[in-house]
C-alpha cells in the first residue's frame, strides 16, 4: 500500500484506539506530515527502533512497539529460548512506562516471561539485568540524548550486549514479517501478572550492580584519605542517573555531590536544555554556575539513559574549567585504571585497549606504552561487547578497557554497554588518586599529552531532515565512495578505507586488503601527518557525522590544524550539496 492508503487504513480499522485515530483526522489536511508519517514502517535497524512519537507506521506508538515485540517473541520462540525470559527497562522519556508495559504483554502473550523494573533505570543496568537473571534478551524502552520528541526500543541478547550478527539479522526479518497488526498478541497486565509471565525487578538487581562497580575501584585508599576533601557538581540531565550516581559515590566516600536542583528529577521534556546531551556545552551551563558557586573540582553530567557521561574539570592554576571530549575523559579514565592495574597487580601478557574506529589514536599510544593490544572495531558499543564475550568465549584476551569517541567507555565486564555510572565512579576515583599526588584531573590530562602526544579529534555533523534528508544523506556516501578525495585541506589521502566493500585501499600502489571487520557504511581516509577522517550516517538521527582526527606539536597547534580539517570537510561537502 501507499502511505494514502496506510493512513486511511489507520483512520478507519477499529483496532486502533479512538485517541490514535484522532491524532490522525487533526493532520488530514497535512498532506506531507500524512506522508511523513506512513510512507515506511518505523525501520527496526540493528539498535532496534528510534523515532519520532506520534500515530503513524513511521513512529514510536503503542502497535509499533507491540509489533516489534512480536517480531522478537516469534524470533526467540524460533531459537527455542522462550523459558529464559526477557528483562526490560526503560528511561524518563514521554510514553517510556507505556511502551515498557506493551512490551513485557506482548511477550507474556507469547508465553515468555517479562521481568520490569518498577520504575525508570540506567542502559547499563539493563545490561547487567540481562546476564543477573540469566535472560535471552533485554529491552530498553529509551532515545537516549535525542530531542524530546522521540523515544525508542533497544534490544539485548544474553550476552548483556546490543544484538549483532545472527540475532540482529534474524530479529529484523522476523519484525519485517508481521505485516498485519491486529495479528499481534497481547494480554491484560493483571492475566499477565495472574500467569507468572510478568515479574517487577528493582533493589534485587540493583543492590548487586552498585556492588559490581564498587569491586572495580582500585584506590579506596586515596579516596579515604582525600575524598571528604572533594567537591563535585553533578547533573542528571532530567534521566536515569541521579539515583545510582549519587548512591555510589556516597557509599565510595565522596560525601561532598552538588546536583544541579534544576535538572534532578526525572522529565521527559527536559525543560532546562533543548537537547539532553552532555556532549553539547548547553547541558552544562547549570552546572557550570554551580561549578563556580561551591568551587566545585569537577562537573559531570549523564545523558537520560545514564550510557555517555560529560565533564568539566578545574585548572587549578587558573581557576577555569575545561571540558572534555569523549576522546579525553575516555583515555583518562583508561589510562588510570591500566596504569594503575600494572602498579597494582601487573597486566595479563593478553590484555587488550578496545576502541570504535572513529575513537582517537591517543588510544594506541596508550596501549603501546603499556605493552598490550589495541583492537579496533565498529562504531557501537555492541561490537566492544562482542569483543568481551569472544575472550570469554576461546579464552584468549583480557579485557582492560574499551571506550567510543561518543562519550561512552566500560570499566570491568559486569555489563556489556558503556556505562556512565562506572564512569563517573572512576573518575573521581582516579580525581582522588591525583589529589594525593598534588594534581588535578586536568593536570593528569596534560601529562598525558606530554606524555603520548598532542592529539586532537572532533565530530561534526550535517543535519538532513526528512525524505529528502535521507536521499541527500545518501548522495554524499554515493559521491565519496565513488570518487574518493586525493586530499582533504592540508593532508594528503593515503589509504581509504570502506566498511561496506571490505577494502582497505592504498592510494600510492592501489594495494588492496580487508578491513576485516563486518560490513558498515562507513569510509575511512588515512592521511599524511597521522591526521584522518571518517565519515558514516548516523544510526540514530537524520544525520550525515564526520569524524576527524590530528595530532600537533602543542594544544594550540592541533586545536588550530583540528580547525581547519574541519571547515575543509564542510567545504567539501558543501559542494557535493
Amino acid at each position: 500500500m501507499g502511505y494514502r492508503e496506510n493512513y486511511e487504513a489507520w483512520l478507519n480499522n477499529p483496532y486502533f484506539d479512538e485517541a490514535t485515530r484522532e491524532e490522525l483526522r487533526s493532520i488530514s489536511g497535512d498532506e506531507k506530515e500524512i506522508e511523513e508519517r506512513f510512507y515506511m514502517d518505523l525501520e527496526f535497524g540493528t539498535a532496534g527502533l528510534r523515532g519520532i512519537i506520534g500515530a503513524g507506521t513511521n513512529r514510536m506508538n503503542i502497535y509499533t512497539v507491540r509489533k516489534a515485540t512480536q517480531g522478537l517473541a516469534n524470533y526467540i520462540a524460533k531459537v527455542g529460548a522462550k523459558a529464559k525470559g526477557v528483562a526490560i527497562a526503560y528511561d524518563s522519556r514521554r510514553m517510556s512506562p507505556e511502551f515498557a508495559d506493551e512490551a513485557a504483554l506482548c511477550l507474556a502473550a507469547n508465553g515468555i516471561k517479562a521481568y520490569v523494573f518498577e520504575s525508570l533505570r540506567p542502559t547499563p543496568e539493563l545490561s547487567y539485568a540481562v546476564r543477573k537473571l540469566g535472560c535471552t534478551a533485554g529491552i530498553n524502552i529509551t532515545a537516549s540524548h535525542n530531542p524530546p520528541e522521540y523515544n525508542g526500543y533497544k534490544v539485548y541478547w544474553e550476552d548483556g550486549a546490543q544484538i549483532t550478527p545472527p540475532h540482529d539479522t534474524g530479529i529484523m526479518d522476523e519484525v519485517r514479517a508481521v505485516t498485519d497488526y491486529a495479528t499481534v498478541q497481547t494480554m491484560s497486565l493483571e492475566d499477565a501478572k495472574a500467569a507468572g509471565l510478568y515479574q517487577v525487578i528493582g533493589a534485587d538487581i540493583d543492590d548487586p550492580y552498585i556492588a559490581e562497580l564498587k569491586k572495580l575501584v582500585l584506590h579506596q585508599d586515596c579516596i579515604d584519605a582525600v575524598g571528604a576533601d572533594m567537591k563535585i557538581v553533578y547533573t542528571p540531565l532530567h534521566g536515569t542517573g541521579n539515583i545510582p550516581v549519587r548512591r555510589v559515590l556516597k557509599e565510595l566516600g565522596f560525601p561532598n555531590v552538588y546536583v544541579v536542583p534544576e535538572q534532578e528529577l526525572p522529565d521527559g521534556e527536559f525543560p532546562t536544555v533543548s537537547y539532553p546531551n552532555p556532549e553539547a556545552a548547553e547541558a552544562f551551563e547549570l552546572g557550570l554556575a554551580l561549578g563556580k558557586k561551591v568551587d566545585a573540582d569537577l562537573i559531570l553530567a549523564t545523558d537520560p539513559d545514564a550510557d555517555r557521561l560529560g565533564v568539566y574539570v578545574k585548572d587549578s592554576k587558573t581557576g577555569e574549567y575545561h571540558s572534555l571530549t569523549g576522546n579525553m575523559s575516555g583515555c583518562l579514565i583508561g589510562d588510570y585504571v591500566i596504569g594503575q592495574r600494572k602498579e597494582l597487580f601487573g597486566l595479563p601478557a593478553d590484555g587488550a585497549f578496545i576502541r570504535s574506529i572513529v575513537s582517537t589514536n591517543m588510544a594506541d599510544a596508550i596501549a603501546e606504552y603499556y605493552g598490550i593490544e589495541l583492537i579496533e572495531v565498529l562504531t557501537g558499543f555492541k561490537f566492544i561487547g562482542q569483543k568481551i564475550l569472544e575472550f570469554e568465549k576461546t579464552g584468549k584476551g583480557t579485557y582492560l578497557f574499551g571506550m567510543e569517541e561518543s562519550y561512552g567507555c566500560l570499566t570491568g565486564t559486569y555489563a556489556r554497554d558503556k556505562d556512565a555510572i562506572v564512569a563517573s565512579m572512576t573518575l573521581c576515583e582516579a580525581a582522588a588518586y591525583y589529589k594525593t599526588k598534588n594534581m588535578t584531573l586536568w593536570d593528569a590530562m596534560l601529562a598525558m599529552y606530554e606524555r603520548y602526544g598532542y592529539y586532537k579529534d572532533d565530530v561534526t555533523s550535517i543535519t538532513l531532515k526528512g525524505i529528502e534528508g535521507l536521499a541527500k544523506i545518501q548522495k554524499i556516501m554515493d559521491t565519496l565512495r565513488e570518487n574518493a578525495p586525493s586530499e582533504i585541506g592540508a593532508y594528503k589521502v593515503t589509504a581509504v578505507r570502506d566498511y561496506k566493500k571490505d577494502t582497505i585501499t592504498d592510494t600510492a600502489t592501489g594495494a588492496v586488503k580487508p578491513t576485516g571487520l563486518p560490513s558498515s557504511n562507513v569510509l575511512y581516509y588515512e592521511m599524511t601527518d597521522g591526521a584522518w577522517v571518517c565519515v558514516r550516517p548516523s544510526g540514530t538521527e537524520p544525520k550525515v557525522k564526520f569524524y576527524l582526527g590530528v595530532k600537533g606539536d602543542s594544544l594550540e597547534d592541533a586545536d588550530s590544524k583540528s580547525k581547519a580539517l574541519s571547515q575543509a570537510v564542510h567545504t567539501m561537502i558543501d559542494a557535493m550539496l
